[in-house]
Protein backbone atom coordinates (compact mmCIF):
# COMPACT_ATOMS: atom_id res chain seq x y z
CA UNK A 1 0.00 0.00 0.00
CA UNK A 2 2.94 2.34 0.47
CA UNK A 3 3.29 2.48 -3.33
CA UNK A 4 0.01 4.40 -3.74
CA UNK A 5 0.19 8.18 -4.05
CA UNK A 6 -2.24 11.05 -4.52
CA UNK A 7 -1.26 13.97 -6.75
CA UNK A 8 -1.56 17.27 -4.94
CA UNK A 9 -4.78 18.86 -6.17
CA UNK A 10 -5.93 15.55 -7.65
CA UNK A 11 -9.14 15.51 -5.61
CA UNK A 12 -12.33 17.50 -5.33
CA UNK A 13 -15.70 17.68 -3.64
CA UNK A 14 -18.98 19.37 -4.28
CA UNK A 15 -20.48 21.35 -1.45
CA UNK A 16 -22.87 19.16 0.49
CA UNK A 17 -26.59 19.87 0.21
CA UNK A 18 -29.15 19.32 2.94
CA UNK A 19 -31.72 16.52 2.95
CA UNK A 20 -34.35 17.18 0.23
CA UNK A 21 -32.37 20.24 -0.79
CA UNK A 22 -30.72 21.64 -3.90
CA UNK A 23 -29.23 18.35 -5.16
CA UNK A 24 -32.20 16.12 -4.37
CA UNK A 25 -33.47 15.99 -7.97
CA UNK A 26 -30.26 14.55 -9.45
CA UNK A 27 -29.17 10.93 -9.90
CA UNK A 28 -26.03 10.81 -7.75
CA UNK A 29 -24.04 8.68 -10.24
CA UNK A 30 -24.83 10.99 -13.13
CA UNK A 31 -23.96 14.05 -11.05
CA UNK A 32 -20.65 12.56 -9.87
CA UNK A 33 -19.68 11.70 -13.45
CA UNK A 34 -20.64 15.20 -14.60
CA UNK A 35 -18.53 16.82 -11.88
CA UNK A 36 -15.56 14.46 -12.38
CA UNK A 37 -15.46 15.07 -16.13
CA UNK A 38 -15.37 18.83 -15.61
CA UNK A 39 -12.73 18.62 -12.88
CA UNK A 40 -10.49 16.38 -15.00
CA UNK A 41 -10.91 18.74 -17.96
CA UNK A 42 -9.71 21.61 -15.75
CA UNK A 43 -6.62 19.58 -14.93
CA UNK A 44 -6.14 18.58 -18.58
CA UNK A 45 -6.48 14.89 -17.68
CA UNK A 46 -8.16 12.54 -20.13
CA UNK A 47 -10.57 10.20 -18.24
CA UNK A 48 -9.73 7.45 -20.72
CA UNK A 49 -6.12 7.43 -19.47
CA UNK A 50 -7.04 5.78 -16.16
CA UNK A 51 -6.40 2.05 -15.81
CA UNK A 52 -9.36 1.61 -13.51
CA UNK A 53 -12.05 3.38 -11.57
CA UNK A 54 -13.77 2.68 -8.27
CA UNK A 55 -17.29 3.87 -7.52
CA UNK A 56 -18.36 4.17 -3.90
CA UNK A 57 -22.11 4.46 -3.36
CA UNK A 58 -24.48 3.33 -0.60
CA UNK A 59 -27.93 4.49 -1.73
CA UNK A 60 -29.11 2.83 -4.98
CA UNK A 61 -30.02 5.12 -7.84
CA UNK A 62 -31.87 4.44 -11.07
CA UNK A 63 -29.56 2.28 -13.25
CA UNK A 64 -26.83 2.16 -10.58
CA UNK A 65 -26.77 -1.63 -11.00
CA UNK A 66 -24.28 -0.87 -13.81
CA UNK A 67 -21.97 0.80 -11.31
CA UNK A 68 -18.49 1.99 -12.16
CA UNK A 69 -18.59 1.06 -15.89
CA UNK A 70 -21.68 3.26 -16.34
CA UNK A 71 -20.07 6.10 -14.41
CA UNK A 72 -16.86 6.03 -16.49
CA UNK A 73 -18.83 5.79 -19.74
CA UNK A 74 -20.70 8.96 -18.78
CA UNK A 75 -17.30 10.63 -18.41
CA UNK A 76 -16.16 9.51 -21.86
CA UNK A 77 -13.92 6.71 -20.57
CA UNK A 78 -15.71 3.86 -22.31
CA UNK A 79 -12.85 1.36 -21.84
CA UNK A 80 -12.27 2.00 -18.15
CA UNK A 81 -13.88 -0.33 -15.62
CA UNK A 82 -13.60 -1.30 -11.99
CA UNK A 83 -15.57 -2.28 -8.89
CA UNK A 84 -18.49 -0.64 -7.17
CA UNK A 85 -18.02 -0.53 -3.40
CA UNK A 86 -20.68 -0.27 -0.71
CA UNK A 87 -19.70 -0.28 2.97
CA UNK A 88 -22.04 2.21 4.57
CA UNK A 89 -20.13 5.12 6.12
CA UNK A 90 -16.77 3.35 5.65
CA UNK A 91 -17.18 3.37 1.86
CA UNK A 92 -14.62 6.11 1.17
CA UNK A 93 -11.82 4.55 3.19
CA UNK A 94 -12.61 1.12 1.73
CA UNK A 95 -12.48 2.53 -1.80
CA UNK A 96 -9.04 4.02 -1.11
CA UNK A 97 -7.72 0.79 0.42
CA UNK A 98 -8.98 -1.34 -2.47
CA UNK A 99 -7.46 1.08 -4.95
CA UNK A 100 -4.13 1.26 -3.11
CA UNK A 101 -3.86 -2.52 -3.30
CA UNK A 102 -4.23 -2.35 -7.09
CA UNK A 103 -1.60 0.32 -7.71
CA UNK A 104 1.64 -1.25 -8.85
CA UNK A 105 -0.05 -4.60 -9.30
CA UNK A 106 -2.88 -4.37 -11.85
CA UNK A 107 -3.09 -0.61 -12.38
CA UNK A 108 -0.91 2.49 -12.45
CA UNK A 109 -3.58 5.16 -12.23
CA UNK A 110 -7.09 5.00 -10.79
CA UNK A 111 -9.97 7.36 -10.21
CA UNK A 112 -11.97 6.95 -6.99
CA UNK A 113 -15.45 8.48 -7.18
CA UNK A 114 -17.71 8.47 -4.12
CA UNK A 115 -21.27 9.74 -4.28
CA UNK A 116 -24.64 9.49 -2.59
CA UNK A 117 -28.04 11.10 -2.46
CA UNK A 118 -29.77 10.33 0.80
CA UNK A 119 -32.70 12.46 -0.35
CA UNK A 120 -35.51 10.59 -2.10
CA UNK A 121 -33.96 7.21 -1.34
CA UNK A 122 -35.62 4.15 -2.87
CA UNK A 123 -38.45 2.23 -1.30
CA UNK A 124 -37.71 -1.45 -1.86
CA UNK A 125 -40.20 -4.30 -1.95
CA UNK A 126 -38.96 -7.86 -1.34
CA UNK A 127 -41.39 -10.55 -2.58
CA UNK A 128 -41.97 -13.56 -0.35
CA UNK A 129 -43.96 -16.33 -2.06
CA UNK A 130 -44.07 -18.35 1.19
CA UNK A 131 -45.73 -15.59 3.23
CA UNK A 132 -49.51 -15.50 3.72
CA UNK A 133 -50.98 -14.48 0.39
CA UNK A 134 -47.49 -14.15 -1.03
CA UNK A 135 -47.12 -10.77 0.65
CA UNK A 136 -43.55 -9.53 0.83
CA UNK A 137 -41.80 -6.95 2.97
CA UNK A 138 -40.66 -3.44 2.13
CA UNK A 139 -38.23 -0.89 3.47
CA UNK A 140 -37.22 2.70 2.95
CA UNK A 141 -33.55 2.20 2.11
CA UNK A 142 -32.32 5.28 3.96
CA UNK A 143 -34.72 5.88 6.83
CA UNK A 144 -35.15 2.25 7.85
CA UNK A 145 -31.39 1.71 7.79
CA UNK A 146 -30.88 4.71 10.08
CA UNK A 147 -33.60 3.48 12.36
CA UNK A 148 -32.75 -0.17 12.93
CA UNK A 149 -29.65 -2.36 12.97
CA UNK A 150 -30.95 -5.89 12.25
CA UNK A 151 -28.28 -7.44 14.48
CA UNK A 152 -27.86 -4.92 17.30
CA UNK A 153 -31.62 -4.17 17.29
CA UNK A 154 -31.12 -0.44 17.86
CA UNK A 155 -31.18 2.75 15.84
CA UNK A 156 -27.96 4.59 15.05
CA UNK A 157 -28.71 7.12 17.76
CA UNK A 158 -29.15 4.23 20.18
CA UNK A 159 -25.52 3.23 19.70
CA UNK A 160 -24.49 6.78 20.57
CA UNK A 161 -26.58 6.66 23.72
CA UNK A 162 -24.99 3.34 24.68
CA UNK A 163 -21.54 4.89 24.35
CA UNK A 164 -22.63 7.99 26.29
CA UNK A 165 -23.92 5.74 29.05
CA UNK A 166 -20.86 3.49 29.21
CA UNK A 167 -18.35 6.35 29.20
CA UNK A 168 -20.52 8.72 31.27
CA UNK A 169 -20.71 11.40 28.58
CA UNK A 170 -23.20 14.17 29.34
CA UNK A 171 -25.23 16.35 26.99
CA UNK A 172 -23.20 19.33 28.16
CA UNK A 173 -19.90 17.69 27.20
CA UNK A 174 -21.31 16.78 23.80
CA UNK A 175 -22.48 20.35 23.24
CA UNK A 176 -19.05 21.67 24.18
CA UNK A 177 -17.61 19.60 21.32
CA UNK A 178 -20.31 20.72 18.87
CA UNK A 179 -19.68 24.39 19.61
CA UNK A 180 -15.96 23.92 19.04
CA UNK A 181 -16.49 21.94 15.83
CA UNK A 182 -18.71 24.72 14.47
CA UNK A 183 -16.00 27.30 15.17
CA UNK A 184 -13.51 25.10 13.32
CA UNK A 185 -15.89 24.87 10.37
CA UNK A 186 -16.13 28.68 10.35
CA UNK A 187 -12.34 28.79 9.96
CA UNK A 188 -12.80 26.92 6.66
CA UNK A 189 -15.44 29.36 5.41
CA UNK A 190 -13.50 32.49 6.38
CA UNK A 191 -12.13 34.81 3.68
CA UNK A 192 -14.74 33.72 1.15
CA UNK A 193 -14.26 30.00 1.88
CA UNK A 194 -10.50 30.22 1.27
CA UNK A 195 -9.72 26.85 2.84
CA UNK A 196 -12.61 25.01 1.21
CA UNK A 197 -11.72 26.43 -2.20
CA UNK A 198 -8.45 24.51 -2.00
CA UNK A 199 -10.43 21.35 -2.80
CA UNK A 200 -14.10 22.28 -3.25
CA UNK A 201 -15.80 23.49 -6.39
CA UNK A 202 -17.25 26.91 -5.45
CA UNK A 203 -19.51 28.36 -6.62
CA UNK A 204 -21.16 25.13 -7.76
CA UNK A 205 -23.61 25.35 -10.63
CA UNK A 206 -26.42 22.83 -10.15
CA UNK A 207 -27.70 21.36 -13.43
CA UNK A 208 -31.16 20.22 -14.35
CA UNK A 209 -31.85 16.50 -14.74
CA UNK A 210 -30.87 16.58 -18.42
CA UNK A 211 -27.65 18.53 -17.75
CA UNK A 212 -28.60 21.19 -20.26
CA UNK A 213 -28.92 24.25 -18.05
CA UNK A 214 -28.13 25.54 -14.58
CA UNK A 215 -31.10 25.64 -12.21
CA UNK A 216 -29.34 26.81 -9.03
CA UNK A 217 -25.97 27.91 -7.70
CA UNK A 218 -24.50 26.72 -4.41
CA UNK A 219 -22.04 29.11 -2.79
CA UNK A 220 -21.43 26.96 0.29
CA UNK A 221 -22.62 23.83 2.08
CA UNK A 222 -26.37 23.78 2.49
CA UNK A 223 -27.95 22.78 5.78
CA UNK A 224 -25.31 24.02 8.22
CA UNK A 225 -26.96 25.82 11.12
CA UNK A 226 -25.35 28.71 12.92
CA UNK A 227 -24.43 27.17 16.23
CA UNK A 228 -24.05 28.86 19.60
CA UNK A 229 -23.70 27.44 23.07
CA UNK A 230 -26.91 29.20 24.14
CA UNK A 231 -28.77 27.68 21.21
CA UNK A 232 -27.47 24.21 21.99
CA UNK A 233 -28.53 24.57 25.63
CA UNK A 234 -32.16 24.89 24.53
CA UNK A 235 -32.19 21.51 22.76
CA UNK A 236 -33.69 18.45 24.41
CA UNK A 237 -32.41 14.87 23.94
CA UNK A 238 -33.92 12.99 21.01
CA UNK A 239 -34.69 9.89 23.06
CA UNK A 240 -36.42 9.84 26.47
CA UNK A 241 -33.81 9.85 29.24
CA UNK A 242 -31.12 10.25 26.57
CA UNK A 243 -28.22 12.66 26.10
CA UNK A 244 -27.92 13.08 22.30
CA UNK A 245 -29.75 16.09 20.85
CA UNK A 246 -30.34 17.08 17.25
CA UNK A 247 -27.43 19.47 17.72
CA UNK A 248 -24.97 16.78 18.76
CA UNK A 249 -25.52 14.57 15.71
CA UNK A 250 -25.02 15.11 12.01
CA UNK A 251 -27.69 15.52 9.33
CA UNK A 252 -28.24 13.50 6.12
CA UNK A 253 -26.98 15.20 2.97
CA UNK A 254 -26.28 14.84 -0.76
CA UNK A 255 -22.99 15.30 -2.63
CA UNK A 256 -19.90 13.67 -4.07
CA UNK A 257 -16.12 13.64 -3.74
CA UNK A 258 -13.38 12.10 -5.90
CA UNK A 259 -9.65 11.41 -5.74
CA UNK A 260 -6.90 10.21 -8.08
CA UNK A 261 -4.68 7.40 -6.76
CA UNK A 262 -1.60 6.48 -8.74
CA UNK A 263 2.12 5.72 -8.69
CA UNK A 264 4.68 8.10 -7.27
CA UNK A 265 5.94 9.04 -10.72
CA UNK A 266 2.50 9.70 -12.19
CA UNK A 267 1.41 11.62 -9.12
CA UNK A 268 4.37 13.94 -9.51
CA UNK A 269 3.65 14.41 -13.21
CA UNK A 270 0.05 15.57 -12.73
CA UNK A 271 0.38 17.29 -9.35
CA UNK A 272 -0.52 20.96 -9.16
CA UNK A 273 2.64 21.32 -7.04
CA UNK A 274 5.22 18.58 -7.70
CA UNK A 275 7.12 19.60 -4.55
CA UNK A 276 4.26 18.18 -2.44
CA UNK A 277 4.14 14.39 -2.16
CA UNK A 278 1.11 12.59 -0.69
CA UNK A 279 1.30 8.91 0.22
CA UNK A 280 -1.37 6.50 1.41
CA UNK A 281 0.56 5.08 4.33
CA UNK A 282 -1.79 2.56 5.96
CA UNK A 283 -5.31 1.38 6.67
CA UNK A 284 -7.12 -0.35 9.51
CA UNK A 285 -10.52 -1.84 10.12
CA UNK A 286 -12.25 -3.00 13.28
CA UNK A 287 -15.57 -3.96 14.80
CA UNK A 288 -16.38 -3.07 18.37
CA UNK A 289 -18.86 -4.53 20.86
CA UNK A 290 -22.48 -4.88 19.83
CA UNK A 291 -24.42 -1.58 19.67
CA UNK A 292 -21.38 0.59 20.52
CA UNK A 293 -20.72 1.90 17.00
CA UNK A 294 -19.08 5.28 17.91
CA UNK A 295 -16.33 3.37 19.74
CA UNK A 296 -15.23 1.37 16.68
CA UNK A 297 -12.82 4.04 15.33
CA UNK A 298 -10.58 3.54 18.36
CA UNK A 299 -9.35 0.01 17.47
CA UNK A 300 -9.52 0.76 13.73
CA UNK A 301 -7.21 3.75 14.18
CA UNK A 302 -4.71 1.71 16.15
CA UNK A 303 -4.57 -0.88 13.38
CA UNK A 304 -4.07 1.82 10.74
CA UNK A 305 -1.24 3.36 12.77
CA UNK A 306 0.35 -0.08 13.23
CA UNK A 307 0.05 -0.72 9.50
CA UNK A 308 1.74 2.59 8.78
CA UNK A 309 4.47 1.86 11.33
CA UNK A 310 3.85 4.97 13.42
CA UNK A 311 2.40 6.01 16.78
CA UNK A 312 -0.43 8.42 17.48
CA UNK A 313 2.23 10.81 18.85
CA UNK A 314 3.67 10.91 15.31
CA UNK A 315 0.41 12.23 13.86
CA UNK A 316 0.19 15.93 13.05
CA UNK A 317 -3.56 16.06 12.36
CA UNK A 318 -6.62 13.90 13.02
CA UNK A 319 -9.85 14.05 11.06
CA UNK A 320 -12.97 12.05 11.87
CA UNK A 321 -16.31 11.14 10.43
CA UNK A 322 -18.23 11.88 13.60
CA UNK A 323 -21.98 11.42 13.13
CA UNK A 324 -22.25 11.98 16.88
CA UNK A 325 -20.23 14.21 19.18
CA UNK A 326 -19.64 11.17 21.37
CA UNK A 327 -17.39 9.75 18.61
CA UNK A 328 -14.71 12.35 19.25
CA UNK A 329 -15.13 12.20 23.02
CA UNK A 330 -14.70 8.44 23.31
CA UNK A 331 -11.76 8.49 20.88
CA UNK A 332 -9.95 11.04 23.01
CA UNK A 333 -10.89 9.34 26.27
CA UNK A 334 -9.45 6.04 25.03
CA UNK A 335 -6.33 7.35 23.25
CA UNK A 336 -5.42 10.45 25.24
CA UNK A 337 -5.52 12.62 22.11
CA UNK A 338 -6.34 16.28 22.68
CA UNK A 339 -9.91 16.86 21.53
CA UNK A 340 -9.09 20.52 20.85
CA UNK A 341 -6.48 19.57 18.23
CA UNK A 342 -8.64 17.37 16.00
CA UNK A 343 -11.05 18.21 13.17
CA UNK A 344 -9.62 21.58 12.28
CA UNK A 345 -11.54 23.25 9.43
CA UNK A 346 -14.66 21.15 9.94
CA UNK A 347 -16.09 17.64 10.02
CA UNK A 348 -19.20 15.70 9.11
CA UNK A 349 -20.81 16.50 12.46
CA UNK A 350 -21.24 20.02 11.06
CA UNK A 351 -21.23 19.82 7.26
CA UNK A 352 -23.45 16.77 6.96
CA UNK A 353 -23.31 13.15 5.95
CA UNK A 354 -24.08 11.88 2.43
CA UNK A 355 -22.57 8.51 3.51
CA UNK A 356 -20.39 7.36 0.59
CA UNK A 357 -18.43 10.60 -0.01
CA UNK A 358 -18.29 11.78 3.61
CA UNK A 359 -14.93 10.19 4.43
CA UNK A 360 -13.30 11.24 1.16
CA UNK A 361 -14.15 14.88 1.71
CA UNK A 362 -12.66 14.61 5.19
CA UNK A 363 -9.46 13.16 3.73
CA UNK A 364 -9.29 16.00 1.20
CA UNK A 365 -9.43 18.42 4.13
CA UNK A 366 -6.87 16.38 6.06
CA UNK A 367 -4.41 16.60 3.17
CA UNK A 368 -4.86 20.36 2.86
CA UNK A 369 -4.37 20.85 6.60
CA UNK A 370 -1.14 18.85 6.44
CA UNK A 371 0.06 20.96 3.50
CA UNK A 372 -0.61 24.13 5.49
CA UNK A 373 1.30 22.64 8.42
CA UNK A 374 4.27 21.88 6.18
CA UNK A 375 3.71 18.12 6.05
CA UNK A 376 3.45 15.16 8.38
CA UNK A 377 1.20 12.20 9.02
CA UNK A 378 -2.57 12.51 9.19
CA UNK A 379 -5.10 10.06 10.59
CA UNK A 380 -8.68 9.70 9.39
CA UNK A 381 -11.24 7.50 11.11
CA UNK A 382 -14.96 7.03 11.03
CA UNK A 383 -17.59 4.63 12.33
CA UNK A 384 -19.95 2.67 10.09
CA UNK A 385 -23.05 0.50 10.27
CA UNK A 386 -22.62 -2.80 12.06
CA UNK A 387 -20.50 -1.32 14.88
CA UNK A 388 -17.58 -1.18 12.47
CA UNK A 389 -14.98 1.34 11.39
CA UNK A 390 -12.24 2.02 8.90
CA UNK A 391 -9.25 4.29 9.37
CA UNK A 392 -6.57 5.59 7.02
CA UNK A 393 -3.16 7.20 7.46
CA UNK A 394 -1.83 9.65 4.87
CA UNK A 395 1.59 11.25 4.75
CA UNK A 396 2.35 14.64 3.22
CA UNK A 397 6.03 15.39 2.64
CA UNK A 398 8.44 17.25 0.41
CA UNK A 399 9.16 15.35 -2.77
CA UNK A 400 12.70 14.03 -2.83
Amino acid sequence: MTEAYIPYGGYWSTPFAKWQGTLSHLNSVELAAHVAKDELDKREINPADFDMAVLGITVPQHKSFYGAPWMTALMGAERVTGPTVTQACATSARCLQNTAQEIGETAESALVVTTDRTSNGPNVYYPNPLAPGGTGTSENWVLDSFGHDPYAKVAMVGTAENVARKWQISTEEQHDVVAQRYEQYCDATADNHAFQRRYMRLPFEVPDQKYRKTVATMTSDEGVFETTRDGLNKLKPVLPDGTVTFGSQTHPADGNASMIVTTREKASAISSDPKVEIRLAGFGQARTDKALMPHAPVPASQRALDNAGILLDDVAAVKTHNPFAVNDIVFCRETGYDIIKMNNYGCSLIWGHPQGPTGLRAICELIEELVIRGGGFGLFNGCAAGDSSMAAVVEVRDAA
